[in-house]
C-alpha cells in the first residue's frame, strides 16, 4: 500500500506523462515559496498554465477535485502571482486541476479540468 506522499509522487508523474502527451511543455515541477506550492507549471500554446494534481486510489472521500477548495485555491493564486513576477511574465494564464483516479488494476484514470477557477 503507498503512503499519500508516494501516491501523490506517481500521480504527478502521470499527469505529467499525460500533459507533455497532450502538447504541453513543462516549465517547473513543485514550484514552491513561503506562500504555496504548485505542482507543474506548464506551456500551452499562448497559456501558461498552473497545474494542481490530485491523486486518489478510491473515492472513499468524494473525488480529487472536490479537495480543491477556496484556500487551495488563493494559496495557488498567490503562488502563481510570485512565478509571475519572479519571471516577469506576461500574457494568457490558466489553473488547471489533474485528477489522476488509481484503478486496481494499477492503471491511472486521469481527468484534465482546464480552466478549473
Amino acid at each position: 500500500m503507498l503512503n499519500r506522499v508516494e501516491a501523490g509522487l506517481i500521480g504527478q508523474n502521470e499527469a505529467e506523462k499525460f500533459l507533455t502527451g497532450k502538447g504541453y511543455r513543462i516549465l517547473e515541477r513543485n514550484y514552491r515559496v513561503k506562500s504555496g506550492e504548485i505542482d507543474l507549471i506548464a506551456r500551452d500554446g499562448e497559456y501558461i498554465v498552473f497545474i494542481e494534481v490530485k491523486t486518489r486510489t478510491n473515492l472513499l472521500y468524494g473525488y480529487p477535485c472536490e479537495a480543491v477548495g477556496g484556500v487551495k485555491q488563493r494559496r495557488i493564486r498567490q503562488t502563481a502571482l510570485h512565478y509571475i513576477t519572479r519571471h516577469r511574465l506576461s500574457g494568457d494564464f490558466r489553473f488547471d486541476v489533474v485528477e489522476v483516479l488509481k484503478q486496481k488494476d494499477g492503471a491511472p484514470e486521469i481527468t484534465h479540468l482546464e480552466n478549473a477557477f
